[in-house]
């Protein structure tokens, strides 16, 4: 399955989960968007905002400062 990327970096709280909020909506319930983030505190955010959203964090990384995140959108409420 081919992943939508949304490179985050440089944004602080709330942007980076607010843009991925908004860049979840345009993906078909199944998919999967791939987050790179600068954030320190965005893995926070990000396992809040799937909890509270239905969409499933797959995984997560850090490397050189950055996060990377896969998030599998959730199907409809």
């Amino acid at each position: 399955m081919e992943e939508t990327e949304l490179d985050l970096s440089g944004l602080r709280c709330p942007l980076p989960v607010l843009k991925a909020k908004k860049a979840m909506r345009t993906v078909a319930p199944g998919a999967v968007v791939r987050i790179l983030a600068t954030d320190p505190d965005s893995l926070a955010d990000f396992r809040h905002f799937c909890a509270t959203t239905g969409d499933e964090l797959l995984d997560w990384s850090k490397e050189d400062g950055v996060f990377t995140y896969r998030i599998r959108k959730g199907a409809p409420a």
